[in-house]
C-alpha cells in the first residue's frame, strides 16, 4: 500500500518567504521589460489617435483648469489665498505635480480592466500592466513642467537651482500612484465600479487638496489637508522650484516614508493575486 502524501502549495505562498518572493518579482520585471515598453507605446500613441490636436491637450486642459479658478476668483466665489507668486505659475506647477497621480492612478486603476481579452490568453506577468500605465502620466507631467518653465521667462523669475531636485519629490510619489494602482487594478478588474467612481473621487479629491489654491491651515479644510499626503507632494516640488527649499519637511518626510512602505505592501498583496485574475474575469 502507497502511503505517500501529497501537499499542494498555492502559487506565491507567503510560506516561500519575502525573500523569494522579491526575488521572482525582480524576475518577472527584468522578463517583462520588452513587454513594458511596446504597451507603454500603445498607450501613449492610442491617446491621441483620430484627435485634432493631438498631444496639445497636455496644455489645454490645466489652461481651462487656471481660468476657471481665475474667473471664480475674480467674480469673489473662490478665494484663491496668498499664493506669493503670479497665480498662473503657481497653478501650473501644481497642476503638473496632480497630473502625476491624478492621470497616474486612473490609468494603473484600469489596467487590468483594459486588457481583458490578452490577460485572459496570454501568459503574463500583470505588473508590467500597471507599470506601463505609468508612461504616459510622466510624460505629460514633462509637458506642463515645461509650461511652468516657459510661465518663469514670462514672468521673469529665476527658479531655483534646487529645482533639479525635483526628481526626490517625483520618486515617492510615483510610489504612492503604483500602489495604489495594484490594489485598485485588482478591485476594478472585478467590479468595475471601482474605475467608475474612481473618476469622481479624482475630481473632489483635487478641490481639497491645494492645487490650485493656497491652504489656508484653518478650519475643516485646514486638517483635511494636514493628513493629505499629496499637499506635501505638490507644496514640495512647488518649493524646490521657487524658494530652493521644502517648508513642510516633516510633513513630506513621512507621508515619503509611509508610500514607500505602502507600495512594498501593494507590490507583495498584487504578486500574490495576480495569477488568480485571469480566472475571475
Amino acid at each position: 500500500m502507497d502511503n505517500t502524501v501529497v501537499v499542494y502549495v498555492p502559487d506565491n505562498s507567503l510560506k516561500k518567504g519575502y525573500q523569494t518572493i522579491f526575488y521572482e518579482i525582480a524576475n518577472e520585471l527584468r522578463w517583462n521589460k520588452w513587454l513594458m515598453y511596446q504597451l507603454f507605446r500603445r498607450d501613449f500613441f492610442a491617446m491621441y489617435k483620430q484627435s485634432f490636436v493631438g498631444v496639445f491637450w497636455a496644455f489645454f486642459m490645466p489652461l481651462l483648469s487656471i481660468a476657471t479658478f481665475m474667473i471664480l476668483n475674480r467674480g469673489g466665489v473662490l478665494d484663491l489665498g496668498d499664493v506669493s507668486m503670479p497665480y498662473p505659475l503657481y497653478a501650473i506647477l501644481g497642476m503638473a505635480f496632480w497630473q502625476i497621480f491624478s492621470a497616474g492612478l486612473t490609468a494603473g486603476a484600469n489596467a487590468l480592466a483594459s486588457a481583458g481579452p490578452m490577460i485572459t490568453r496570454v501568459n503574463f506577468s500583470k505588473k508590467a500592466l500597471v507599470l506601463a500605465s505609468l508612461g504616459r502620466p510622466t510624460i505629460i507631467f514633462l509637458v506642463q513642467l515645461g509650461m511652468g518653465l516657459a510661465m518663469f521667462l514670462v514672468y521673469k523669475i529665476t527658479p531655483s537651482p534646487a529645482a533639479f531636485l525635483i526628481p526626490l519629490v517625483i520618486i515617492p510619489l510615483t510610489f504612492l500612484v503604483l500602489g495604489l494602482s495594484f490594489f485598485l487594478s485588482l478591485f476594478n478588474a472585478f467590479a468595475k465600479d471601482v474605475g467608475n467612481g474612481l473618476q469622481v473621487l479624482m475630481t473632489f479629491l483635487m478641490f481639497l487638496t491645494p492645487v490650485l489654491y493656497a491652504t489656508s491651515g484653518a478650519g475643516l479644510l485646514g486638517t483635511l489637508t494636514r493628513f493629505n499626503p499629496l499637499y506635501y507632494y505638490i507644496s514640495a516640488g512647488r518649493d524646490l522650484m521657487t524658494r530652493g527649499y521644502i517648508t513642510e519637511m516633516n510633513g513630506f518626510i513621512i507621508s515619503s516614508v509611509c508610500s514607500i512602505a505602502f507600495f512594498f505592501i501593494a507590490l507583495v498583496f498584487f504578486h500574490l493575486t495576480e495569477t488568480r485574475v485571469a480566472e475571475r474575469m
